[in-house]
């Protein structure tokens, strides 16, 4: 089954920039090359691309060495941008810096009212639902502030905890389609995805679980052979995406686009 939360008509993503390896990370496992990066995101783009997509590029920010990453400050919903409020100190202009760009791209922008923290990455849409998970990037009064937006754009909004070993609620789950989530065993577990089919990644690469279905196929990271045979006998078409210096930063997939569709003409 194909829907509206897998199918889309246009990207919008940002160019890293030469700060890149001063972008945050939870553990500092080395830091990302900055010509490495701008080949793997330009693979990226070209992908999303080939699917039929209308994908807009950004330049890159070197104040905001974490821009790349342009999902967190907004999420697209019904064809609507939403501008979110990162919680990280050094992101908390991306919002303010994206805003004129989602005013050029969409019909309609709307902000996070109150005083709460929400980033992108926390934030799991289906046909029918925007699941949201507190962590260290998100917390209770920013979904609160989330919720009445959410609501009237037709959606139910589902809080869900995020284990605190997990950075964000995306790093370890993906929407495969409308009713199948792809999550690492540990966040499964939790119970979170009551009412879905859960794929869960191969023991040892969790870092699968953030993928996206884009149109047809599912972006897989390169290096996750046992995941992608598990999606490939589910019947999903697997395009494997280099994303080894997105992975330095705690990034992925998901991190690195905002997806959404508009109406013929808008």
């Amino acid at each position: 089954m194909i829907g509206h939360s897998v199918t889309f008509t246009h990207a919008l993503c940002r160019a890293p920039s030469r700060s890149v390896p001063d972008g945050l990370r939870a553990e500092d496992r080395g830091a990302p090359d900055a010509d490495l990066f701008a080949a793997e995101h330009a693979a990226y783009v070209a992908a999303l691309r080939k699917t039929g997509a209308e994908v807009t590029v950004l330049p890159p920010r070197e104040d905001f060495p974490d821009s790349v990453f342009i999902e967190d400050p907004a999420l697209c919903l019904n064809g609507v941008a939403i501008v979110l409020r990162p919680e990280a100190p050094s992101r908390r202009g991306e919002a303010a810096m994206l805003r004129p760009d989602l005013m050029r791209l969409f019909p309609e922008v709307r902000d996070l009212a109150g005083n709460g923290f929400v980033d992108g990455g926390d934030i799991l849409c289906s046909d029918t639902e925007v699941m949201v998970g507190l962590s260290a990037r998100t917390d209770a009064a920013g979904v609160a502030s989330l919720r009445p937006i959410v609501e009237d754009l037709g959606y139910r909004l589902r809080m869900v905890e995020t284990p605190p070993e997990i950075l964000h609620f995306k790093t370890e789950s993906s929407l495969l389609d409308p009713e199948t989530i792809l999550a690492s065993p540990r966040l499964a577990a939790t119970g979170c995805f009551e009412g879905y089919k859960v794929i869960e990644t191969a023991p040892g690469e969790e870092g699968a679980a953030n993928a996206i279905r884009f149109n047809a196929p599912v972006f897989l990271s390169d290096g996750f052979s046992q995941t992608a045979d598990r999606l490939d006998a589910a019947g999903y078409e697997i395009w494997p995406m280099p994303t080894t210096q997105a992975a330095l930063l705690d990034g992925g997939l998901s991190c690195m686009s905002l997806r959404y569709s508009l109406p013929s003409g808008a």
